[in-house]
C-alpha cells in the first residue's frame, strides 16, 4: 500500500467528530454569559436578575457548578426581598446538588454561607420563621450524607434560633443533642471538637444568663474556661465573658465583674461584632460600682471609642461620678432616658445612684450638727423620703453617728470632736489617778518613822491626807476619790515638807 493510499485509509477509519465537543464549549460559555449577565442586573433590577438566574439550571444537560452558583445568588436576591416561600422552594432544590455535582468542601463552605446570610438578613417574625425551615431542611440533607461537621454547624445554628425567641426548654433539648455528639463512649468531652464544644458551652450559659439560674450558670462559666483544646471564634469568647461579668454583677463581685467585660469587650472588638459597644457601657457601669478612680478608657483597647457618641452617656455619668458632681450626674441620667432602655443597665444603675446620693449627703451636712430632712431633699432634688432612708443608711453603717427625729422632720449629728475631746478627758483622768497611787500609796519617798512602844524606831506610811485631816477614814475617803481636788493636793505638798 502506497503513503497515499495509506493517508486516505486513515482518513476514512480514523474521522473524529470535534463538532459536538465544540457545541458543548459552546453550550458552557452560554451559560457562563447567562449568569454574569445575570449578576450584573441583580442590583438594578433583581426580579429580572432572578428570573434569568432561575433559568440556568434548567440548560444544563447535568447537574453543575453553573446551576449550583445560579440557585445560590437566586435564594439570597429572593430572600433578601421577602419571598421567603420562594427562597425555600429553591433552597430545597440547591441542597439536591450536593450529593454529587460540587465537592464535599464547597458544598459545605456554600451551606454554612447560606444559613450565616439568612440568619442575619432576619429581620421581621415571617424571615425568622423561614430560618427555621432552612435549618430543619439541611439537617435533613445532611443527616444521609454522614457530613458531621455541618450538622453539629447547623445544630447550633438551630439552638441559637430557639434562644433567640426564648423556647427554653427547646433549647434544653437541643443542646442535650449537642453535648452527646461532642461525647466520648465514656462520656467525657472529646477534645478533638472543643471547638463546637465552647459554642455549646456559650449558649447554655446564654440560657442559663437569661433564667438567672446562677448555681449552674457559674459552675458552666468555669467550665468553658477550662477548655484547652478550642481554637474558638472571638464572639463565642466575648459571649462567655459577658454572661460571666454579668454573674459577677448580680453576686455584687465588682471587680471580676469588671474584668470579665473588659474581656468581653476586646473579644468583640477583636471579631468586629457590635455588641461590643453595649458591653463597653456594661464596663463602664462596673467601674462607677467598684469605686474606681482609674479612667477605664486609659487603656490602649477602650482609647480608641472615647469620645464615640454611642457612649457619650455612660462616659458622661463615669465622669460626674469620679468628680462627686451629684447634679451633673442627675442631668446626664434625667436627659438619656434610653440608657434604662437595657434591662440590665436599668437594674444595676440605681445602686450606682444610690452610692452617688450617699455621697453627696455625707459632703452636704459634714459642717452642720442639725438640720431638716427637707432640707437635704431639696438641695439633693429627691423626695424627703429618699433622704431619710439614704441618712438612716448612712448612721446604721456607722458611717454617720447621729438621729433621725421622724417627728420633726430633723436630723442630729453628734461631733466627732466632742466625742474624742471627751475621750482624751476621761483619759488623763485615769492617768492622774494612777499617779496619786503611784507617789502617795506606793512611793518611799512618803515613809517617816516612828518610835514604836519599846523605844524602837519603825518605818510607817504616811498618808498626808490622813495627817491632815486626821483618820484613816479621810484617807480611805481620798482614795476613793481619786486626788481630792486641789486643795488636797495642797495640803499633801506641805506635810510632804514639815516631815522633812
Amino acid at each position: 500500500m502506497s503513503d497515499d493510499d495509506f493517508m486516505q485509509a486513515s482518513d476514512e477509519e480514523y474521522d473524529f467528530e470535534y463538532e459536538d465537543e465544540d457545541e458543548e464549549e459552546n453550550g458552557d460559555i452560554d451559560i457562563e454569559n447567562k449568569y454574569y449577565n445575570a449578576k450584573q442586573t441583580k442590583t438594578s433590577d433583581p426580579e429580572a436578575a432572578i428570573a434569568e438566574f432561575i433559568e440556568i439550571p434548567p440548560l444544563e444537560p447535568e447537574k453543575g457548578e453553573w446551576g449550583f452558583k445560579a440557585l445560590k445568588q437566586a435564594i439570597k436576591l429572593e430572600f433578601t426581598l421577602g419571598r421567603y416561600a420562594d427562597a425555600i422552594k429553591h433552597y430545597q432544590e440547591l441542597l439536591t446538588y450536593v450529593k454529587s455535582a460540587v465537592t464535599r468542601n464547597y458544598s459545605e463552605k456554600s451551606i454554612d454561607n447560606m444559613l450565616n446570610f439568612v440568619e442575619k438578613q432576619a429581620d421581621n417574625p415571617d424571615a425568622v420563621a423561614s430560618i427555621e425551615k432552612f435549618y430543619s431542611l439541611t439537617l435533613q440533607c445532611f443527616q444521609t450524607t454522614n457530613n458531621e461537621r455541618l450538622w453539629l454547624k447547623t445544630n447550633i445554628k438551630l439552638a441559637k434560633l430557639l434562644l433567640d425567641r426564648k423556647e427554653y426548654h427547646a433549647v434544653s433539648r437541643k443542646l442535650r443533642e449537642l453535648h452527646r455528639t461532642c461525647q466520648k463512649e465514656d462520656g467525657s468531652d472529646d477534645p478533638s471538637k472543643g471547638t463546637y464544644l465552647l459554642e455549646i458551652y456559650a449558649l447554655e450559659i446564654q440560657m442559663y444568663s437569661e433564667t438567672r439560674n446562677n448555681n449552674q450558670l457559674k459552675a458552666l462559666y468555669q467550665k468553658a474556661l477550662k477548655v484547652r483544646s478550642a481554637v474558638p471564634h472571638p464572639k463565642i469568647q466575648g459571649v462567655i465573658r459577658e454572661c460571666g461579668g454579668k454573674m459577677h454583677m448580680s453576686e455584687e463581685n465588682w471587680d471580676q465583674a469588671q474584668s470579665d467585660f473588659f474581656e468581653a469587650f476586646r473579644n468583640y472588638d477583636e471579631a468586629g461584632d457590635i455588641r461590643r459597644i453595649q458591653v463597653l457601657k456594661y464596663l463602664l457601669l462596673a467601674t462607677m460600682l467598684m469605686k474606681s478612680d482609674i479612667n477605664p478608657f486609659d487603656s490602649q483597647e477602650t482609647k480608641p471609642y472615647k469620645n464615640d457618641p454611642r457612649i457619650a452617656a455612660m462616659t458622661d455619668l463615669v465622669d460626674a461620678y469620679q468628680r462627686d458632681d451629684i447634679h451633673k450626674y442627675q442631668s446626664v441620667l434625667s436627659s438619656n432616658t434610653d440608657l434604662l432602655s437595657d434591662p440590665f443597665i436599668a437594674e444595676n444603675i440605681d445602686e450606682v445612684t444610690r452610692n452617688m446620693r450617699t455621697k453627696a449627703v455625707l459632703k452636704l451636712i459634714a459642717p452642720y450638727t442639725r438640720m431638716r430632712l427637707s432640707w437635704i431633699a431639696q438641695r439633693l432634688q429627691i423626695s424627703e423620703s429618699e433622704a431619710q432612708d439614704i441618712v438612716g443608711y448612712l448612721i446604721v453603717d456607722g458611717r454617720l453617728q447621729g438621729r433621725i427625729d421622724e417627728h420633726a422632720g430633723t436630723v442630729e449629728i453628734e461631733s466627732r470632736a466632742d466625742a474624742d475631746r471627751a475621750r482624751a478627758i476621761a483619759s488623763m483622768t485615769g492617768a492622774v489617778a494612777e499617779l496619786y497611787k503611784a507617789i502617795f500609796r506606793d512611793g518611799e519617798g512618803l515613809k517617816s518613822t516612828v518610835p514604836d512602844g519599846a523605844g524602837a524606831a519603825t518605818s510607817a506610811f504616811v498618808d498626808p491626807l490622813a495627817a491632815e485631816f486626821g483618820g484613816a477614814e479621810f484617807s480611805q475617803m481620798g482614795a476613793g476619790r481619786g486626788l481630792g481636788g486641789r486643795r488636797g493636793l495642797r495640803r499633801g505638798k506641805s506635810l510632804v515638807g514639815a516631815a522633812h
